[in-house]
């Protein structure tokens, strides 16, 4: 070690691993969803608390682990590795953004060649696969059905009493789909301020634990990319019982939009964006299999090493 090591306050006792933070689901920094990635390089488990207090440390939605599993694998050449996410609080059984963010951290800071990978996780295997510039994540796909609870009063509160053209409920993800009225415009949706504070006291039962505000893309809405390309479906994503008050781009959330705006609109292929004000685009394949592409691009942002 030498004095400007010392002088950095790192030490020859400490354990080093590689840390990343990747904006997923954009090709601009400070944009998209940020998400931490560590490679566990260490032969032996880095313990749960150890994990959770980095974490903490880093203090963004989520910090992903990404796990050799056999001594003899690589993150410079293996396909197969095991993956943990973890918010700065709590372990978490999925995380689409974190996904896209650690594929990305394979992809684009180890050079690893692979075209597909397969991480193990707390939600079974996860294949995520390099498809030009973007990155492709093979997720369930969460059907939704026509909202039949008491869902009223929430959905007046997050949408400011804007008309609303339908109601839909996804059982397996407790998320709440709001269409709004085809006569709005998408900076009206960018101009939603709800009062999130309100929203848990409101709808505290369980049931609902996430609330997507969607709406169709047309060229005279102005839902449009910079180059003029319109959006199939635009959305917001707001989860204050999850301890999220607006999720800037949500992986999860459009295995049930592309669900429901594939049937409304006929078709699988559908090209869509997140207006939170980091904002993200967001390509969505939905397959006759049950599952569902979700796909995006993503930047490094940090390349880095954590002391412990």
């Amino acid at each position: 070690m030498d004095a400007s090591d010392a002088a950095n306050g790192e030490s020859a006792s400490k354990l080093s691993l590689p840390l990343f933070t990747i904006d997923a689901f954009t090709e601009n920094s400070f944009s998209g969803n940020p998400a931490a990635v560590c490679l566990l390089t260490c032969d032996k488990d880095l313990p749960e608390e150890t994990m959770q207090k980095i974490a903490a440390e880093m203090n963004i939605s989520e910090t992903a682990y990404i796990k050799r599993l056999m001594p003899e694998d690589s993150f410079e050449t293996s396909n197969r590795f095991g993956l943990r996410w973890f918010t700065p609080t709590n372990e978490v059984p999925l995380c689409g953004h974190a996904t896209l963010a650690s594929a990305a951290a394979l992809f684009y800071c180890t050079k690893n060649p692979s075209d597909s990978i397969t991480f193990d996780t707390l939600s079974g295997p996860l294949i995520v696969e390099r498809q030009g510039d973007y990155v492709c994540m093979d997720l369930p796909l969460n059907k939704t059905e026509k909202e039949q609870g008491d869902s009223g009063e929430l959905v007046k509160l997050v949408t400011g009493g804007l008309p609303v053209q339908d109601v839909h409920y996804s059982p397996n993800l407790k998320k709440l789909l709001v269409r709004l009225n085809d006569s709005l415009s998408m900076q009206q949706l960018k101009d939603l301020k709800p009062p999130l504070t309100q929203l848990v006291p409101t709808h505290n039962t369980g049931r609902i634990m996430g609330v997507c505000v969607t709406m169709k893309g047309t060229r005279e809405n102005g839902c449009m990319d910079s180059n003029g390309e319109v959006y199939d479906f635009v959305s917001r994503y707001f989860s204050p019982w999850n301890g999220i008050p607006e999720d800037p781009v949500t992986g999860s959330a459009h295995t049930c939009l592309g669900s429901y705006w594939s049937n409304v609109l006929g078709k699988n292929k559908l090209y869509a964006r997140q207006c939170s004000s980091r904002g993200g685009d967001v390509w969505v394949t939905v397959r006759d299999d049950g599952r569902v592409n979700v796909a995006g691009k993503a930047t490094v942002v940090v390349k880095g090493t954590i002391y412990i």
